[in-house]
Order: structure tokens, then sequence, then C-alpha cells
């Protein structure tokens, strides 16, 4: 850990509250000449720290930069060793963490960037990506399990974003079948997983969980296009909850769920969210588009429907594309 670093998980330790220069430096055993150093670098990166004469150096409550200082003191024990990168901007989460696959083939880590320039979503869509207001992070998983069974990770995941904005906010998000989280009608998160496939044997050496979330309203609000569909989890700042926070609480609910995925049990948890059931869905198979209604969600994550003839079909994941998302009527 770098000075800077060390400076910045005390001062995140302690949000809100003066510290001393000489107690920082008593406390982590450097020279005050290097606390100094440290809180002009933090304060160069955009970190809110104000010196109050008497007092000492105070991380406003409010600070909400992106950091592993920031997210480690609320993960798991069993996850505060899991390796961080951090990015101030990059072109998706999910490529940075391909990157990283080739030089640390066998280490699991945590992929985060303040902003995406070319955020992907499933079918090559674009997820929009705006600075400091977002979510948008990868995990790498070294998964013991087959090509079928990695289906599972996506609604995993799905599970987890909610029981997380659920624990920290107390709002009641939903699930559109299969990747996506709605809130009062409006999208505020996709997932998109990616494998990396051994094809001899069957199985998966690596997944790329990417998740993006709109935590709060983009500052200058979505565009055009976007307005009639996408919202954000918070429509202003709330002291009381960080990105940080949210970020270490969705990584260990999907770490409890993870490590049980293959009992299903969180399957009955993402059939509670799931608002789909009983309403009528256009979907595009190929070159095709049906319409069914859907009954049900079967034991990899696929949807059971009825087709307009009375015939039940199960829909995979990554075969289809749900046109009509009937999200209007949640609305409040």
């Amino acid at each position: 850990m770098t000075t800077k670093q060390r400076v910045l998980a005390f001062l995140e330790k302690n949000k809100g509250t003066a510290i001393s220069g000489q107690e920082l430096a008593d406390t982590l055993k450097i020279s005050r000449t290097s606390i100094w150093k440290a809180i002009n670098l933090l304060k160069e990166e955009g970190y809110a720290i104000e010196a109050i004469t008497n007092k000492g150096y105070c991380l406003s409550a409010s600070s909400d930069l992106l950091s592993a200082e920031a997210i480690r003191p609320f993960l798991l024990p069993e996850l505060k060793d899991r390796p961080f990168h951090i990015f101030k901007t990059t072109e998706s989460t999910n490529n940075e963490a391909k990157k990283i696959i080739v030089e640390q083939a066998n280490t699991e880590a945590i992929v985060l960037t303040e902003e995406q320039t070319k955020g992907k979503g499933r079918l090559g869509r674009f997820f929009y990506s705006p600075p400091k207001t977002g979510i948008y992070m990868s995990l790498i998983l070294k998964p013991q399990m087959t090509t079928m069974d990695a289906t599972l990770i996506t609604t995993a995941a799905a599970v987890a974003v909610c029981l997380a904005i659920e624990k920290i906010t107390k709002k009641k998000p939903k699930i559109k079948w299969v990747n996506d989280i709605y809130l009062d009608g409006y999208k505020i998160s996709g997932i998109l997983t990616e494998a990396v496939t051994n094809f001899e044997n069957g199985t998966i050496e690596t997944i790329i969980l990417g998740i993006g979330l709109n935590f709060r309203m983009p500052l200058e609000g979505f565009p055009a296009e976007l307005q009639s569909i996408a919202g954000s989890l918070l429509s202003t700042e709330n002291p009381e909850t960080t990105r940080n926070e949210l970020i270490a609480e969705i990584t260990n609910q999907f770490h409890h769920i993870y490590q049980q995925i293959e009992t299903r049990e969180y399957l009955e948890a993402y059939k509670e969210r799931c608002f789909v059931f009983g309403k009528k869905i256009d979907f595009r198979q190929g070159k095709q588009e049906f319409e069914a209604i859907p009954l049900d969600i079967d034991q990899q994550g696929g949807l059971i429907v009825k087709m307009e003839n009375g015939e039940q079909r199960t829909l995979s994941y990554g075969e289809i594309t749900i046109k009509r998302p009937f999200n209007k009527e949640n609305k409040k």
C-alpha cells in the first residue's frame, strides 16, 4: 500500500471527521511532510478534503470517488483481499477485464471505472455510462461449472443487485427477464455476462460479469432517446448512501449466491422480483417475431412461455430479444 492509499484508507474510515496531521503521522508511522504530500495528491485526484485550522484534515461525508480504500471496509472478510482495478475512464470494464485475464490468468478481481465510453449491453447494445453518477463494474470469476450452468450467473447477478439495493436503500427493484433491473417502471441496471470457454472439455475457464447501474441522475440528464426508458436509483445525492458502499454490497450478495449457485435456491428470489409473468410479450428469435405469455423460470434460468397456439416453449438467454418491456404500468 502506498502512503497515499494508507492516508485515504484512514480518512475513509473517519469520513466526515477532522483528523489532525499529527494523529495521521503517528497512527500511520510516517512523517508530517509525507502526510501533506499525500493529501495534496488526493485533492488533485478530486477528493473533497478540507484542511480545518486547529483540527486537521477532513474527508467530506459526501465524498464518493471510487476507491478500493472506500469499498474494502464494507466487503465480507473473505473478499477484502480481492484485487481492484479502477479507472477514471475506459471503453468498458468487460474489455479491461479481458486484458487483465491475459496478464493474470488465475486471478479473480474487481474492475471499476468512473466512466465508460463504449459501455456494452446484450446483443451489442450501448449502455450509457456518464462519469461519476453510475456504477460500472466487472467481476472476474473462476468458476467450476459447465457452459450450461454458466447461464445461471446472469440470473444470480440480477438477484444480487436487487438484494443489495433493497438492503442499502429500502427500494424495491424488479427484474425484466433476463438481465435488466427496473425501478418505478424505468430501467436502472443491466447485466452482461461473457465467458472464456475450454471447448475440449466443455468447461468455463473464466467468466466476466459486467454490471452497469444508474446510481444518480446524470448531471445533464439522459439523452433524448433514453428519457422514456432509463431511470436512476437515486434522483438526487443521498449522503447516507455511496456508490462505494453499494458496490461492496452487490459484491457481497453475489458472492453469497455464487457459493451455492448449484442449489438454484436463489431462483425463487428471482421469480418473486420478475415482473413479466402473465403479461403478453413480443419477442424476436432470429428473424421471426412471436407473441407469448411468460409463465415461469426453469432450473437453468430459461423463460417458460405459452405461445399463441397454446404450445409451451422455453426461451434461452442469448437467443431471443424481448421487444415489448411492458414496464409502463409499473410506474408510480
